[in-house]
């Protein structure tokens, strides 16, 4: 299949989906540049987002969501459970928690006295595809607008953030650009942030009835704005000054 660029902005999570199916070519101004295919973790060679697994196990045990409850609530390990699969969460690293720090004194200043407040990981979040698939994750970082009324008997969160950050690691990216993005795009989240502290970008999506409404990278030098939040900014040279 061969589509035009700005086909694939707006209706990411429906290509991404297709790519399992069949190679996605994606062209700009008449000419191709670059191709969208389905991972496969036997192929040796591809041109693919890959981690090591010793960090972040990509290649995650399908259990069923009560086996799931069963060996999360046995355990002082993290765990997330994607679409049927369960992954271990390894400890982060220094700059990984660095640039969290940053970003959570400034969502904490920022949403100081409003209605919506900020939530940092652990702190499981659960989300539905449909009734039959229930996944939970831990965002590194999120804003929670509907916490007042979601929180059930045992004190857990049982909503849908409104904003969701990752900071990616070596060992996550292709879960935080892929798995992850389409995970939110589909479950009601509203703006997906990625953090590339190697990069030194955040890259900022907008979503809308689960397609990509918009998205924007933002570089050292410019300040990452908040689609959701008017004046959320986050000075993306304070940001990484430390790293």
């Amino acid at each position: 299949m061969r589509i035009k660029s700005t086909e694939i902005q707006n209706n990411f999570g429906k290509f991404l989906r297709l790519s399992v199916k069949e190679d996605i070519i994606i062209s700009k101004n008449g000419k191709d540049i670059a191709k969208l295919i389905g991972f496969d973790e036997n192929d040796i060679g591809q041109e693919c987002i890959k981690e090591p697994e010793y960090a972040y196990s990509t290649k995650g045990t399908r259990i069923s969501y009560e086996e799931f409850l069963e060996i999360a609530g046995n355990s002082d390990q993290r765990f997330e459970y994607i679409d049927g699969e369960i992954y271990l969460l390894a400890s982060p690293k220094v700059t990984h928690q660095n640039v969290l720090m940053e970003l959570m004194g400034i969502f904490y200043n920022y949403f100081r006295g409003k209605s919506c407040r900020p939530a940092v990981s652990p702190f499981d979040v659960t989300l539905k595809r449909n009734e039959d698939n229930i996944n939970i994750v831990q965002p590194d970082l999120m804003v929670l607008c509907d916490m007042d009324e979601n929180i059930n008997e045992q004190d857990y969160y049982v909503g849908t953030p409104t904003l969701v950050v990752e900071i990616i690691s070596e060992s996550s990216r292709k879960m935080d650009y892929i798995k992850k993005l389409d995970l939110y795009l589909d479950c009601g989240i509203k703006e997906y942030w990625i953090v590339n502290p190697f990069s030194k970008e955040i890259t900022c999506f907008e979503f809308s009835n689960k397609e990509i409404q918009d998205n924007i990278t933002f570089r050292l030098g410019e300040k990452a704005k908040s689609y959701i939040f008017a004046d959320l900014v986050v000075d993306m040279k304070s940001l990484f000054v430390n790293q």
